[in-house]
């Protein structure tokens, strides 16, 4: 589905169904240098069991016009006039990576628009290194290969997603090559940037007054269980409702947990919104 968000056309997968705003809404914001094509299995099942689905393209990503917005704040401010071009006005939200960072913005500072929050694969602060920093604004080919690898715990995709043959290293280094390829000279450079300049997560976790669920991978070596702890710790001392769902894979869990993934995210957005009754 094409939107026209702040003047420019915004691109949303609706799951395989025809979007309906009068169901509830469920939001899925991927990671730097990737598109809404992380969450194919996840968005298909809430698409067919009861939600409206929006997994987007941020601009410069693919199908979304860009230019890439360089800040996290930004894309948070883009996410909230994408739901009003689609009609909705308060969603489940879910964010991969530095979508977790644009998911936590968008719900500590538009608090009444988020009924539920996932956050996966996520870290305050998300820093990244100088070394990468630099290949990926000169040598972005290499960077694609260094996340490509640091991203998976397994040589081989778990059977279930989507059967025989199917090579998780493979497919993740050709969708950031795709991206790379559609978009702006030096996308990978400004997501990252926009990663390693955010900091204001923690003030932002203190403003989130909806349900949120962390999910991380046990073998996450880009963004490690223990680097949710800050932000974890931080709701809590908000009085939020949070919990952390750990899953047996690296950073990619959408594809090395596919069921587990999807099973962590459905049960918790059927959850009534806590200000429901």
């Amino acid at each position: 589905m094409i939107l026209t968000v702040q003047g420019k056309a915004a691109y949303a997968y609706t799951g395989g169904k025809p979007f309906d705003a009068n169901l509830p809404t469920a939001v899925f914001i991927h990671g730097a240098e990737h598109d809404h094509s992380v969450w194919a299995l996840q968005t298909r099942y809430f698409a067919h069991h009861g939600f409206g689905v929006l997994a987007v393209d941020l601009p410069g990503h693919c199908r979304s016009t860009g230019p890439a917005l360089t800040t996290v704040a930004a894309m948070a401010d883009w996410l909230a006039a994408l739901l009003d071009a689609a009609g909705v006005q308060r969603a489940f939200v879910a964010g991969h990576s530095m979508g977790s960072l644009v998911a936590l913005d968008f719900a500590g500072r538009y608090a009444q628009r988020a009924t539920h929050l996932a956050l996966l694969a996520t870290a305050l602060p998300m820093a990244v290194s100088d070394a990468l920093l630099e290949a990926a604004l000169h040598r972005e080919s290499e960077a694609i290969g260094m996340v490509n690898q640091w991203s998976h715990s397994t040589l081989a995709a778990k059977p279930s997603c989507p059967g025989p043959g199917f090579w998780l290293h493979g497919m993740n280094q050709r969708l950031m090559e795709r991206v790379s390829v559609n978009g702006e000279p030096h996308l990978f450079h400004t997501d990252f940037t926009a990663c390693n300049t955010y900091a204001d997560g923690l003030a932002r976790a203190a403003q989130i007054r909806c349900a949120t669920r962390l999910i991380v991978g046990r073998r996450d070596a880009m963004t490690p269980p223990r680097a949710a702890k800050a932000l974890a710790d931080a709701l809590i001392k908000a009085g939020a409702d949070v919990d952390t769902v750990t899953l047996d894979a690296g950073h990619a869990l959408m594809t090395e947990q596919p069921d587990a993934t999807l099973d962590a995210l459905f049960s918790f957005a059927s959850r009534p919104p806590r200000d429901a009754g």
